[in-house]
């Protein structure tokens, strides 16, 4: 909401200053539609040139996040380290193959059941069901677990990251896309200089409207979004991280709880539970 909020307030700061200030919206709305087509098409065109098919689906899939924000929040990472304690709890007692039940078949899983969010992210699944049946195939050394871990969270915040490194080029192209209609707008001037003084000068203001109106989208609209998407991704990104420090806190030999706690200290500190607050969730949890 803050996203939308802030644009919107760049809308009325822009246009109500020039309008207070007794500028003719006009003008502008006049030109308007003609400008955007020239330059928020060509910066959709550019866009598709400079990504593949697969990047293209996947910044119109999470373009929303922009504006939704970070998906995960306190509950979450509690419902989290709870799943987290209770797998390394049972493996602590009743070894590494008494997971075996829960990792080979998630889905059906008692413990992944419970936490259906969990269940229902592919990612935490995956991570979570691989590092630990690679544990229950005697790869439990944690040095080389913990940096198989980061090379891999590593690589899908890189890939994520994609989408607003695409859109910050994008920004970054409007601004001479807008010079690109500004000239465009030029020419149909000069192509009209024997009009009166008056005609004359509601062309080139149009044409210039392509010059602000790729300034203003730049900087004003698709770099804060591109800047918000990144700031997104490293948020969620803490997500995971949780899982590989609960981990390989334990196959440093460390009891559940301690494990458990390593994970909760690099919890966002907006969204980190309290000490008591975690224990308390943790002596309430039941699976069947």
């Amino acid at each position: 909401m803050l996203t939308i909020g802030g644009f919107a307030v760049v809308l009325i700061c822009v246009f109500g200053g020039y309008i207070l200030a007794g500028g003719k919206i006009g003008i502008i709305l006049q030109a308007l539609p003609f400008e955007m087509m020239i330059i928020g098409g060509s910066a959709a065109g550019t866009f598709l040139m400079a990504n593949s098919g697969h990047g293209v689906k996947h910044a119109l899939h999470d373009l929303g996040k922009a504006f939704k924000g970070a998906r995960f929040h306190k509950h979450d990472y509690v419902e989290l380290l709870s799943l987290l304690f209770f797998f390394v709890k049972l493996a602590a007692t009743k070894g590494a193959m008494a997971l075996e039940a829960h990792i080979e078949k998630p889905e059906e899983s008692a413990a992944f059941k419970a936490f259906p969010k969990i269940l229902a992210d592919p990612l935490a699944r995956a991570l979570i069901c691989d590092y630990l049946r690679m544990v229950g195939m005697h790869a439990d050394d944690p040095h080389q677990i913990e940096d198989v871990f980061a090379r891999e969270l590593r690589k899908t915040q890189a890939e994520n990251q994609h989408v607003a490194h695409a859109l910050q080029l994008v920004a970054d192209g409007l601004p001479a896309l807008g010079i690109v209609a500004a000239v465009m707008g030029v020419i149909k001037t000069m192509g009209s200089i024997t009009e009166p003084p008056p005609v004359l000068g509601k062309m080139i203001g149009s044409a210039l409207v392509g010059t602000f109106l790729g300034v203003l989208l730049a900087y004003g609209m698709v770099g804060p979004i591109a800047a918000r998407l990144k700031g997104v991704y490293e948020e969620e990104a803490r997500y995971y991280e949780v899982i590989q420090s609960v981990l390989v806190a334990h196959l440093h030999g460390n009891a559940p709880q301690v494990s458990v706690e390593t994970g909760r200290k690099i919890v966002p500190s907006e969204h980190m539970p309290g000490f008591a607050e975690l224990e308390q969730a943790l002596q309430e949890l039941k699976i069947g």
